[in-house]
């Protein structure tokens, strides 16, 4: 069994919105295998906690217009790891530092990526010299 198709898109959107606001290594993982409660978890960074906590009010909004409405929010108020459950789609949006602590890639390293559009993956261009 793989994400449905709601799932995938609903990670679309909502790493779109967190690339919007400079959010880095955004990956999707199809956990659909593994968990029973949803299908797709969205990872984010942000380099400080007011950036996380931008990329989370981003991603609300973003996933609201899209018919998403979040089951549960954790995390919020300390802006270092807020987890998003949007029942098919769990963001995950963790202030770098604790990215790398917590590695969540390595502990779901089994689970297949799902692919996000370029540009989102897309570094951010370095702006050119006059």
């Amino acid at each position: 069994m793989t994400a449905t198709e709601r799932a995938v898109e609903l990670a679309v959107v909502a790493a779109r919105a967190a690339s919007n606001l400079k959010a880095e290594e955004i990956i999707a993982l199809d956990v659909s295998e593994q968990l029973v409660l949803t299908d797709v978890f969205l990872i984010a960074s942000g380099t400080n906690e007011r950036q996380v906590a931008a990329i989370v009010d981003a991603i609300e909004e973003a996933m609201y217009k899209a018919g998403a409405k979040p089951i549960r929010r954790e995390g919020k108020s300390e802006g270092r790891w807020v987890l998003l459950d949007f029942g098919e789609v769990v963001v995950h949006v963790q202030h770098a530092e604790d990215r790398v602590y917590y590695a969540l890639e390595r502990l779901w390293k089994d689970c297949p990526v799902v692919p996000l559009p370029a540009d989102v993956t897309a570094p951010a261009s370095e702006p050119t010299a006059s």
